[in-house]
């Protein structure tokens, strides 16, 4: 049992760390991405924050780049059994 609970907390960074990473891809300030992880029960949600300058890189042209950013992390999550969301912030 603490086998399955250590490597469902190994897991559950990987989300966190995808939702970086291609924020990251996305922005010219990198370092200014943000990524909060709060877990209530089985369901995660995601906070993701970046520069303001930038949030348009995030968001896509009819907000088409922050849907499959949503879709990402929604597959990511179904995969490890939790339901997730992603907020930009």
């Amino acid at each position: 049992m603490e086998e399955e609970s250590a490597q469902e907390q190994s897991r559950q960074p990987r989300i966190r760390e995808l939702v970086t990473y291609l924020a990251q891809s996305l922005v010219d300030k990198p370092e200014e991405v943000r990524v909060v992880q709060v877990e209530r029960g089985y369901l995660l949600t995601l906070e993701l924050s970046v520069d303001p300058d930038e949030m348009g890189k995030v968001i896509g042209r009819q907000g088409r780049i922050a849907k499959a950013l949503r879709i990402l992390v929604t597959a990511a999550a179904s995969r490890e059994g939790k339901r997730a969301s992603l907020e930009i912030v």
